[in-house]
């Protein structure tokens, strides 16, 4: 059996790096001191700022980014798994990579990944995204074998694609990660069930940090960071409005146990497709 303390950071990011980092920073000391080994923020930790100039203005590469190097003082300092769900990290394309890192508790990089779906939506009261005319998609998906768990790391709109999560359920994945700035339009409508969906036809945890409420960019997130067990129970959740700290153990004899009683995984065949057309008999309409 192996446990682990879990936590999922709720932010409210400005269009400041600087401002997110020192809140990044509180957050994680917190969840730190209350027992959080594995510790996960949401997508855009850095900035939430949808004018691309105003993005663009405070974009760096990997190496000079702020939140990076924060991450990696921290997770070192505090001797954690530290994930940062993602933060925007410019290219040599002239494009904008939506990524997130997992560091280990020496401060070194275990991983990264890259969100591989774009946010290209037309939603309801002229709510529009269009996520690819900014960020380049990444192409490979990421499982992350760490002494406590096997992580697999997705972000926001990729919750919506099950196929990523089930290809890191095939290989091992005992925790799922879809850390989010969900709409608040999107997230009132599916943001549990598609958090509950992935944990349960997958048999895994999934843990999903968000952010939380009205922005300075204006845009307006859903929040409920949330911690789900392989049977598809919310073992922890956070509230829709500002910073939060949420917790949970993990225990890796659960998955295992989610899998012997339900054992989908196992249970997948093959199967041809076949469409066919209804034929309307001659001499009369349909």
């Amino acid at each position: 059996m192996t446990v682990t303390k879990v936590a999922a950071i709720q932010m409210l990011s400005g269009i400041s790096p600087e401002k997110n980092a020192e809140t990044l920073d509180s957050l994680v000391r917190e969840a730190a001191a209350r027992g959080a080994h594995y510790i996960q923020t949401p997508e855009m930790t850095g900035a939430v700022q949808k004018d691309r100039a105003g993005l663009t203005a405070v974009l760096k590469s990997e190496d000079c980014d702020l939140i990076v190097s924060a991450a990696s003082g921290l997770a070192a300092e505090l001797g954690i798994y530290l994930h940062i769900g993602s933060t925007a990290i410019a290219t040599e394309e002239d494009m904008i990579a939506n990524r997130a890192f997992l560091f280990s508790p020496d401060g070194s990089i275990v991983t990264r990944y890259d969100k591989i779906h774009m946010f290209d939506v037309d939603l309801d009261n002229g709510e529009s995204w269009r996520e690819s005319a900014v960020y380049r998609p990444g192409e490979k998906a990421v499982l992350a074998h760490l002494p406590f768990a096997a992580l697999g790391l997705g972000i926001c709109y990729d919750v919506r694609f099950p196929d990523l999560f089930r290809q890191q359920a095939l290989a091992s994945a005992d925790i799922l990660t879809a850390p989010a700035a969900f709409t608040r339009q999107t997230g009132e409508a599916h943001w549990h069930a598609l958090q509950r969906a992935r944990a349960i036809e997958n048999n895994a945890y999934m843990i999903s940090a968000a952010q939380g409420g009205v922005h300075e960019d204006g845009r307006e997130t859903y929040g409920h960071s949330i911690i789900v067990d392989p049977w598809g129970k919310v073992l922890a959740e956070a509230g829709g409005e500002g910073p939060a700290v949420v917790l949970a153990d993990v225990d890796t004899d659960a998955v295992k146990a989610a899998r012997g009683k339900v054992p989908n995984l196992k249970n997948i065949r093959p199967f041809r497709f076949e469409e066919v057309e209804a034929r309307v008999p001659v001499g009369k309409s349909a």
